[in-house]
Formats: C-alpha cells, sequence, structure tokens
C-alpha cells in the first residue's frame, strides 16, 4: 500500500483539485485534536503525522505554486460529525505530541475560526469528525475553497492518485439522471427478505462531488467521486414527503431495519445493543431519523477498495444518510436537534465490502415523462 504522497504528486493533486490561479497566495492545513470527552487513538495521531507531513512538502514547493504562506491551524474538535467548529483556532508551527485541546493555547497563536476563512483561499482540512456541513454554509460568507477529509488515514493515499477528470465525468453521468428524476426505488435483499425504500426526490437538484474544487465558497470531500440529493423532506404547505419504505442496515451481526414514513424513520426494529443504542438515539434525537441524502458514489469502478471510514468508503457505491441536510439543500439542520453536540450525518454503504450481507438487488428512477430507468442492479452499476 502507498503509504505517502510524491512532492510531484502532491503537486499535481492540488493543481486538479483547486486549479490555483494568480490570486491564491494563501493555504492553510486544518485539522482537529483530542479533548477530555474525544481520547486520542492512533489514527488521529497517523492523521496529524500526515498534516505536518504535507505542510513542509507544501512549504517546499510553495514558489512553485506561487503561494505566499502555508499553515497549519488546529481546534478543539466538535466531538460529532458536521457539527459546528469552534470559533477559534490556533496557528502553530509544527504538530506536537501528544497534543489536545487544554495545551493549544500555551502552543498556538489563538486566531478567529472566520479570521481564518476570510484570508486563506485553499484549505485541506483532515479531521477526526467530519467539517464539511459547517464548511459549506461558512463558503456562503467567505471565498475559500475547501477539501474535507474527516477520518483521512494513509490507507486512502491511492485515492489521491486518482485521474479526477475523469472521475468528474462519470459523477456527471449520474447526476444529470438524479436531476431529472422524479423518484428512486431501491429494493434491497437481507437473511432471505426483501425491502424497498422509495426516495421522493421532488423539488431538488443532485450534487457532484467529484473532486474539483474549483469555485469560490465551496468545500467538498476528497477523496472524492460520488452524486449525491437530498429526498424532498415535505417543507412545503399540503405537499407531504412522499419517501416511505423500509432500509435495512447492518450493525456488525445485528439486523435493524429502519421503518420510514415521510422522510423520518418512525422505529428502528431489531435486537442486540446497536439496536437499543440506535431506538435510544432516534428517542433523543428524531432529527437523526430525517432521510438526509441518497448519494451514488463511483469510485469502485476505479479499483478502489474500502478502508473503514465513512470518508471514502461512501464513494464506492450507493448509501443513504440520516440527520442533517441544510448542507446540502434540505431543511434539517444543528436547530433540529435537541442538544448541539448531537448533531450528525450518518451515512449507511452498501457495498459487499461493507455490509455483505446485504445486497442492493435493484435501483431504478422514475421520471417525469413516466420513463423509468435501472441504474443499478445486484449492487453494480448498469449505466
Amino acid at each position: 500500500m502507498k503509504k505517502k504522497l510524491t512532492d510531484d504528486e502532491l503537486f499535481t493533486l492540488i493543481n486538479s483539485v483547486f486549479d490555483p490561479q494568480e490570486g491564491d497566495k494563501h493555504v492553510a492545513i486544518v485539522t482537529d485534536v483530542p479533548n477530555e470527552r474525544r481520547a486520542d487513538h492512533d489514527k488521529w495521531q497517523e492523521r496529524r503525522s500526515i498534516v505536518y507531513e504535507w505542510y513542509q512538502q507544501l512549504s517546499n514547493l510553495r514558489s512553485k505554486f506561487g503561494f505566499d504562506t502555508v499553515d497549519i491551524y488546529l481546534y478543539e474538535n466538535a466531538e460529532s460529525n458536521n457539527a459546528d467548529l469552534p470559533d477559534i483556532f490556533y496557528k502553530i508551527n509544527t504538530v506536537e505530541e501528544p497534543v489536545k485541546a487544554s495545551i493549544l493555547p500555551s502552543v498556538g497563536k489563538e486566531v478567529s475560526r472566520d479570521t481564518v476563512l476570510g484570508q486563506y483561499q485553499i484549505l485541506l482540512v483532515p479531521t477526526e469528525y467530519s467539517a464539511t456541513a459547517p464548511l459549506k454554509m461558512l463558503g456562503k460568507q467567505f471565498p475559500f475553497r475547501a477539501a474535507t477529509m474527516p477520518g483521512f488515514s494513509r490507507a486512502m493515499i491511492p485515492a489521491l492518485g486518482l485521474d479526477y477528470q475523469k472521475v468528474h465525468e462519470r459523477v456527471m453521468t449520474l447526476k444529470n439522471r438524479l436531476d431529472r428524476a422524479e423518484n428512486a426505488i431501491v429494493q434491497f435483499s437481507a437473511d432471505g427478505n426483501t425491502y424497498e425504500l422509495f426516495l421522493d426526490l421532488r423539488h431538488r437538484k443532485a450534487h457532484a462531488s467529484s473532486g474539483l474544487i474549483r469555485d469560490k465558497g465551496t468545500a467538498g470531500n476528497l477523496p472524492s467521486g460520488e452524486t449525491y440529493i437530498v429526498p424532498y423532506e415535505g417543507e412545503n404547505i399540503g405537499d407531504a414527503s412522499r419517501t416511505s419504505g423500509t432500509l435495512p442496515v447492518r450493525f456488525g451481526k445485528d439486523l435493524l431495519l429502519f421503518h420510514i414514513h415521510n422522510n423520518r424513520t418512525y422505529e428502528i426494529e431489531g435486537s442486540g445493543k446497536s439496536a437499543t443504542e440506535q431506538q435510544q438515539f432516534l428517542k433523543e434525537e428524531p432529527a437523526y431519523g430525517n432521510v438526509a441524502e441518497l448519494g451514488l458514489g463511483i469510485l469502485d469502478t476505479f479499483g478502489i477498495d474500502a478502508v473503514g471510514s465513512v470518508l471514502l468508503d461512501e464513494k464506492l457505491g450507493l448509501h443513504v444518510a440520516f440527520g442533517r441536510s441544510e448542507h446540502f439543500g434540505g431543511i434539517t439542520g444543528p436547530g433540529s436537534f435537541n442538544n448541539p453536540k448531537n448533531v450528525i450525518h450518518m451515512d449507511y454503504v452498501y457495498v459487499p465490502s461493507l455490509q455483505p450481507d446485504i445486497k442492493v438487488t435493484s435501483a431504478r428512477l422514475q421520471y417525469e415523462s413516466g420513463e423509468e430507468e435501472i441504474i443499478m442492479e445486484n449492487s453494480k452499476y448498469i449505466v
């Protein structure tokens, strides 16, 4: 497995993803750090070593790019994926080990988050907890371009070497279909049973996350390779969402069934510890039950394998997410949750290496014209 990007590969990646222009002078690598409630671990430490590695490489490449500055910023982790970011970041010159939130004031220079986002044109954001949603929203205020990389690890390095122009072209063929679709119907088979989820795609447009982050005020995942859409959430008076059905999800040995009506999970059926935990979380945070995304990842067709991190794994195939959606154009945001620490956008990915006992029997799109198109059979795209 490839462990490190060469200087030439990193140079090619930055050029491909961001297409730096004359006005792009300041680059920041931003990452979160543990605190008393979220303990450090090996993968988190590894990620900080990658941050410092890229910082050194990009510093050496500054003249080649035409950059004036390359800096590192740390912040106390937000404690859940896609929760709002703290107001304060800390600028440092190295990544000390061990590092945690309590020592940031003594090792770094305090800078407001908004100052950082207003000053730097290009951001690399490899974090423990996803910063994609808050940065998408903050991109409406500041002209940065951010590559968000939640859960990034060395196992993902090969996916940074893809031809992202080809990835973009493949993603766009699927995005154009989702844009035209009024409904998506996905059938699953699990433990000898068949389940169906009907997704209402009216009033929505799809998004392309293809690895090209070239427009000001945008944030997107890297590695990338998916198109995704927020199902209609029923926000128009007199027009309820038609999203309904059952989604099977495997948690270890336990098969849980998410029963959905009007785009909301109203019951999680199953037994075992995972079922108890999921049922309790849904009770505490009904917004978690919001169907927030239908995603179509394509990197499996480029020979990329799952690594156990949603950042990459969701880009491999079909996935369904729950929770926060307003950063994608939906209506469910942090204010929809009872506890700001529970804000979440959680993806469940359906590829054989991740959920081998659950198969996407078929996925088809229904268009306004009445035409139907099957886009997936037996967990493989046929378009």
